[in-house]
């Protein structure tokens, strides 16, 4: 799945990511080369683990996309439980959303809410 394919079903709001700090994970094998860039970059990092038929990922998407250009330090990742199964197979919520600082998971968020998510990233950022 290409970056452009991440806001498919949201085409025409779909935000320019300016600073490449976007990418979508398309398969297992690109999700764990994901993780081990996270991992030995000890870059900040946010992952959103969605899936397509879920209403409220849908509904978060475009705001992820957005806050994406807002925290340019952060990467963002997202990744379909659906294309990446054997790697997201201990996410029992979506969204569901991961973050990393130091190569560490440091926190977690459950569902949307497009305010929560700034604070997070704030939070999270060194913006």
């Amino acid at each position: 799945m290409e970056n452009s394919e991440v806001l498919k079903a949201t085409e025409t709001q779909k935000p320019v990511n300016r600073h490449g700090n976007l990418v979508t994970a398309s398969s297992d094998e690109n999700l764990k080369d994901i993780f081990h860039h996270i991992r030995t970059s000890k870059s900040a990092a946010v992952i959103n683990f969605g899936a397509s038929w879920c209403h409220a990922c849908g509904q978060i998407l475009p705001s992820f996309n957005k806050l994406s250009n807002k925290f340019p330090k952060l990467s963002f990742i997202y990744a379909d439980i659906d294309e990446c199964p054997e790697t997201t197979q201990h996410i029992r919520y979506t969204p569901t959303f991961h973050f990393f600082r130091d190569g560490e998971r440091v926190d977690e968020m459950f569902g949307a809410g497009e305010e929560r998510l700034h604070d997070r990233l704030w939070l999270h950022s060194d913006s």
